[in-house]
Formats: structure tokens, C-alpha cells, sequence
């Protein structure tokens, strides 16, 4: 089956939809007016510095604060001084910063002194001189090739690498291309953030359509389809641009197949996914609320029935379907942070460690890091996602208040 990429315009949104397996597993909406600044370089000044949370709040754009770490390894390039990356962060210091997570409720944007180059194979980490494979990468020797390919081609104290998954199978001269072109991006966006006013966008991220694409390239995306004129012609510029081995398939949908939102259940599956209350097959339902520290999900039996002599097996039957549903849940509605799920309690000690190893297989599935860190004293599930982009109803709160 084909995994596809279904981008649309609905109600003032650009809306992008992950397919795979003929099921939706992601949605991503992005006010048309909505300036998106994930990723962006700017030309930033440090307006204030809190000490007891080891952090700082710069001005990246006039009137727009961001939240700075100055955790040991923070190390911005300044402006205003030599230019070096450096670990000392002052009021009124004007440093080079990449906005890393979008703003969430009443927290800022996060910003990094250490900025990220992605390219299809290799991302360059700025100020952190290290080598990292990505961890889907299996293999004992591919993982030794490309750190000895890596280690040749150039690590210094300015900037180190990550070698994304799509470098097992490429060519050592296709890397080392890459790199070279990272390596000369960087430099320039460091030169020019010299002989810039504060402010300046030094670095302007592609869409987040097509930052989709590029991520999703990795996992075997094969048809791109848009129902927008002006979508369709930025994604064909774009993949000229990327010159991969193997192109996904680009097409304008024809509505005389009807429309695409229809189509394909674009607008239900979205008033679903902001909903509480997440029906299962076989009776059972999931109660999902988030709340500005975590995000609880309850696991009910619902219409369920079962015999009396078969309730732990019936218990366990509907845990196992909560736990693949919780997992497709979680990156539909792109929910991250701290997650507790309160599964049916089940007596057999068996039982809870099936359902563990089956939930913690379904959560792998996932493209962005998930983890499932352990039970608690009361038995409720502890599960980390990591955060990036806003969750999908408040990327929605314009239309859908919650």
C-alpha cells in the first residue's frame, strides 16, 4: 500500500495528512496567515536573565521573547563580540539562535544557541563536536562505516553531526557532498549574522508541508498530493531543489474524483481527533484530556461484556486494543510531554506484562521519540513523547476553543 502525503486547504488552514496503510496517522494545520517560525535563524538580544531556572529570554523578532537554556552546553555565537561561540550569556549580548519548539499555551518559543542543518542525510550540529548515528539505524558495521566516513570528512570544535537514517544506503560521495553543502551553510549564515541588525532572519525554514516531506522521505513516502495550485508548484520547486535518488510522486488531485477532503475523511477524522472521548471497536473507550503539565488518558470497558468467568481475559482483550489506539492517538493529535494511561486494572501479573511489551511495541511505531518509562505505585502507565510542534487542538483553537 502506498503511504501518502495529502495536503489541502480547509477553513483558513493548511492542513497536511500522513497516510499509511490506507488510515490517517497524522495531522498537521497551519494558519494560512500564521507566520511559522520552527527552525528559523535570527539575529536575537538578550533582554533578560533568570537565574534560579538557569535560563535566558531573548528578543528574537521585534516584540516576540523566546525562552533560552543556559544549560552547560548553550553556547551561542555572538554578534556583538568575537563572533565565537561561548557558554557566557549577558543582558544586552546579541546572539544567533534557531527557534527549536513552537510556543505552547502560555510558554514562549524555545530557542538553541546550537544550530541544526538538516540535509537528507546528515543534520550539522553547530557548537557540539560530536558523531551520532540515528538509533534506526541497526547495524553494527553501516554504524561503523559512517562514523569512520564522518570522522574523515571533518569534525571540529565548532560543529559535529548526526547521521540520519537515510544514510545507510547512500554513497560515501553523495555524504560527503552533503556535508560540504552544510558546512558551507553554515558558514555563510554566521558571516552574514556579523552584519546584521538584531532581528534579522538569518535562516527561513521551509513550510511545514514541505519540512514534512523531507522528514517523511525517510519513511518510504510515495505520493505527494495537494488539491492547491500554489502547494502543487512550491512542492515540484522544492523536490527540484532536494535532487533525491528517488522522488516521491507529485499530483494536483482532480476533483472530478470529488473533493479530496471528502475523499479521503480529512474534515471528520479532525473533529474526532479533538474530541475527549475516542470510541473502541468492541465496546470499550478512551477518555483523552490535556492539561498544561501532562496528559491523562483513561481506559474505560465502556459497552464491553463479558462473562464474569472471563473478565481478566475480556480486561486484558480491551487494554491491548486501548494501548494501539493510545499509540496512533498520540501522534494523530500530536499530543507530547508526560502522559499517564490508566489501563482496566487486571490481576495476573502476565497480563500486565503483555500488555507492557505489546504497548511499548505499538508506541515504537511512532516517527518522533516516544518512550515508555514504567507503571507507577498506582499503577497508571508513564509515557514521554518528545515536543516540536504544537499539539493539533491548539494548532486548531482558532475554530475549535476548547
Amino acid at each position: 500500500m502506498k503511504n501518502q502525503l495529502l495536503i489541502t486547504q480547509n477553513e483558513g488552514y493548511i492542513v497536511t495528512v500522513w497516510v499509511e496503510e490506507n488510515q490517517i496517522q497524522q495531522i498537521q494545520a497551519q494558519p494560512l496567515e500564521e507566520e511559522e517560525i520552527l527552525g528559523n535563524i535570527y539575529v536575537g538580544k538578550v533582554r533578560n536573565i533568570v537565574k534560579n531556572i538557569n535560563a535566558a529570554f531573548v528578543e528574537f523578532q521585534k516584540g516576540q521573547m523566546g525562552y533560552l537554556s543556559l544549560r552547560d552546553d548553550c553556547c551561542p555565537i555572538h554578534t556583538n563580540g568575537t563572533g565565537q561561540n561561548t557558554d557566557r550569556v549577558l543582558i544586552g549580548d546579541e546572539i544567533i539562535v534557531q527557534v527549536e519548539k513552537e510556543a505552547v499555551k502560555t510558554k514562549p518559543p524555545t530557542l538553541t544557541g546550537r544550530l541544526d542543518f538538516t540535509g537528507k542525510y546528515m543534520i550539522l550540529t553547530a557548537g557540539k563536536s560530536q558523531i551520532s548515528i540515528s538509533k534506526k539505524i541497526k547495524s553494527k558495521e553501516s554504524r561503523k562505516k559512517l562514523h569512520q566516513l564522518i570522522e574523515e570528512s571533518g569534525v571540529t570544535k565548532e560543529y559535529g553531526w548526526i547521521a540520519r537514517t537515510n544514510s545507510m544506503t547512500a554513497s560515501a560521495s553523495d555524504i560527503k557532498a552533503e556535508m560540504e553543502q552544510l558546512k558551507e551553510q553554515y558558514r555563510k549564515i554566521v558571516k552574514q549574522g556579523m552584519h546584521r541588525n538584531i532581528f534579522t532572519c538569518l535562516y527561513q525554514a521551509p513550510a511545514s508541508y514541505l519540512a514534512n516531506i523531507k522528514d517523511m522521505y525517510q519513511e518510504r513516502i510515495h505520493e505527494v498530493i495537494t488539491d492547491s495550485d500554489a502547494v502543487y508548484a512550491k512542492i515540484k520547486e522544492y523536490l527540484e531543489e532536494q535532487q533525491w535518488e528517488t522522488q516521491p510522486d507529485v499530483s494536483l488531485w482532480d476533483e472530478k474524483n470529488g473533493k479530496l477532503d471528502a475523499v479521503y475523511n480529512i474534515s471528520t477524522t479532525m473533529k474526532k481527533a479533538l474530541q475527549e472521548k475516542v470510541w473502541l471497536k468492541h465496546g470499550g473507550y478512551l477518555i483523552i484530556q490535556p492539561t498544561e503539565a501532562l496528559v491523562s488518558i483513561d481506559v474505560n470497558t465502556g459497552k464491553s461484556i463479558s462473562k464474569k468467568k472471563e473478565v481478566q481475559t475480556h480486561f486484558l482483550k480491551v487494554n491491548m486494543e486501548a494501548a494501539a489506539e493510545i499509540a496512533h492517538q498520540l501522534r494523530l493529535r500530536n499530543l507530547s510531554g508526560m502522559i499517564l494511561v490508566d489501563f482496566i486494572d487486571m490481576t495476573s501479573q502476565e497480563a500486565n506484562q503483555e500488555l507492557m511489551a505489546f504497548f511499548k511495541k505499538e508506541l515504537k511505531k511512532d516517527p518522533v521519540p516516544t518512550e515508555l518509562v514504567d507503571m507507577t505505585k498506582l499503577g497508571l502507565i508513564e509515557v514521554t513523547r518528545k515536543k516540536v510542534r504544537k499539539p493539533l487542538y491548539e494548532q486548531m483553537q482558532r475554530n475549535h476553543g476548547r
